[in-house]
């Protein structure tokens, strides 16, 4: 059996599914297969590592803090990026709450990171490389459009993956899982709905034609890729753990007194859940 286990995106929301994985950690469930899309990734790679608490630490601690995030990284003509990358994927992972590369080298299974490519809008499916000290896939998976530039791998340029696929379970099923775990960042029955500063990032991104249409479709792939995922939980194909409320959380949330309260959720519905969860498993 191939256990995959498949991390929505939700930027600081995504702060659930660290309380999640932190249980599945704690009852030794790792899978064969991970696939992240954006913060998915972003946080998932920490669970890859076995690094329990380690996300809940760099979060409570730096996410406040102005040299993480903050318009005025993204006024700098140098970063043009909402989130200060150097700090958030350099001197964090290598110095303040290191990152165990050694262990994601050791990792017996595939990490796969969601990207979506500016050139011609499409999804694609990046293996994470065992040593990516400079996160440069992880960074593409995470750049939403506007807030942060796109990241050039190899001769493409990439945008988050989530603009293509949202919640890329039928990768895993592609991929060849049997099993599969959905940590969702977002309440059962959530519909997107047109944001008001939807049509202001479509006119920002005006010259990435195929990915302003992917945004002109994403409301709907994302309802239609829900309803789908749910009719396979129904079905006992798939697994889905997702938060009962998500606190009013914003994406760009920096505050552990408005976090924490979602992370303690994502632990007590990984608990709550467990034994429904081993008996989807059986026997590994």
């Amino acid at each position: 059996m191939k256990l995959g286990v498949v991390m929505e995106g939700g930027a600081s929301r995504t702060i659930f599914s660290c309380g999640v994985t932190d249980v599945l950690l704690d009852e030794k469930i790792l899978p064969d297969y991970f696939i992240g899309v954006s913060a998915g990734i972003a946080y998932g790679v920490s669970y890859i590592s076995g690094q329990r608490g380690r996300n809940e630490e760099f979060t409570r601690k730096y996410m406040h803090e102005k040299r993480y995030m903050g318009f005025r990284h993204w006024m700098n003509p140098a970063k043009r990026c909402y989130y200060n990358l150097d700090f958030a994927f350099d001197e964090i992972p290598n110095r303040l709450v290191p990152y165990d590369y050694e262990a994601l080298a050791r990792f017996p299974g595939e990490v796969v990171a969601v990207v979506t490519n500016v050139r011609t809008g499409e999804a694609e499916y990046k293996r994470l490389p065992e040593y990516e000290r400079r996160w440069e896939t992880t960074i593409a998976s995470c750049s939403i459009p506007v807030l942060f530039p796109p990241v050039q791998l190899g001769e493409e340029r990439y945008l988050d993956g989530g603009i293509a696929d949202p919640i890329p379970y039928r990768q895993a099923m592609k991929d060849g899982c049997d099993k599969i775990v959905v940590i969702l960042t977002r309440e059962r029955g959530y519909l997107k709905k047109e944001d008001k500063n939807e049509r202001l990032v479509c006119r920002l991104c005006r010259k990435y034609p195929k990915i302003v249409e992917r945004l002109k479709q994403r409301n709907a792939e994302y309802n239609r890729a829900s309803r789908e995922l749910f009719e396979l939980e129904r079905q006992g194909r798939v697994f889905v753990i997702a938060p009962e409320d998500t606190y009013g959380v914003k994406l760009t949330e920096g505050n552990w007194g408005r976090l924490e309260p979602l992370y303690r959720e994502g632990i007590a519905e990984a608990k709550k859940r467990m034994k429904e969860l081993k008996a989807y498993l059986g026997d590994r």
